[in-house]
């Protein structure tokens, strides 16, 4: 196999799986339908599982008219694709949000773990404006083996559970929030200065990022652990 396949506008990467162990991803905006398409059906031929992220509805639209088997989540605005095998990695990660608006890319988050093989468990809506709802959900959060805090305003989630977990915190800001958060330039300020150690920050609304990171951890634990 080529280590990747020329479309002229644009050079599939074949090997991705190989050198990461993890599936191909696609950045959908940027690209119109008919390239969108191109890329898929090549995929599709080298049986290359690939995950789209911030996909538009008519993007999806289009694939399902030119044929190509692909799944669609509206909220998150992930396209996955449906052939090839399906990974599975022991372990399992706790996404949470501060609030139901943070939802989206948290959901990015999970939907990407879970495209990659990772069984994940969602806390949604459980920020420090009510801590006790945090509280109320923490025995089960502490028996993740990666969590992800997304949160806008003003992102103290992340920093509120890493002090109280043991597992790796991935904390994701968001652009959520009133004008002073900036568009989540706040939350992000906030997260990487944070005196809460063990937690790792991913750029503004990057779910993806914080999803395919909590892969990679789980991935190495799994490999150390059949090492021994």
């Amino acid at each position: 196999m080529q280590p990747y396949k020329d479309l002229g506008f644009a050079k599939l990467d074949l090997e991705r799986t190989c050198r990461t162990g993890q599936a191909e991803t696609i950045y959908c905006p940027g690209k119109n339908a008919e390239q969108l398409a191109r890329i898929m059906h090549s995929f599709q031929e080298s049986g290359t599982r690939v995950l789209g992220t911030k996909c538009s509805q008519e993007q999806f639209d289009f694939l399902c008219a030119a044929s190509i088997p692909v799944k669609y989540c509206s909220v998150s605005k992930l396209l996955f694709s449906e052939w090839g095998s399906i990974p599975h990695l022991q372990g399992h990660i706790a996404v949470c949000t501060g609030g139901t608006a943070d939802i989206p890319v948290a959901e990015e988050a999970a939907g990407t773990a879970e495209f990659f093989g990772v069984k994940t468990e969602r806390y949604y809506d459980v920020g420090v404006a009510g801590l006790h709802r945090l509280l109320a959900k923490l025995d089960t959060i502490r028996q993740a083996d990666v969590v992800i805090a997304v949160a806008g305003m003003e992102g103290a989630l992340g920093s509120v559970l890493a002090g109280l977990i043991e597992a790796p915190l991935i904390a994701v800001p968001t652009s959520v929030g009133y004008g002073a958060s900036f568009g989540g330039i706040a939350p992000l300020l906030t997260m990487l200065n944070s005196c809460a150690e063990g937690m790792s920050v991913v750029n503004i609304d990057n779910g993806f990022g914080a999803g395919v990171l909590a892969c990679r951890i789980l991935r190495i634990m799994e490999r150390r652990s059949k090492d021994k």
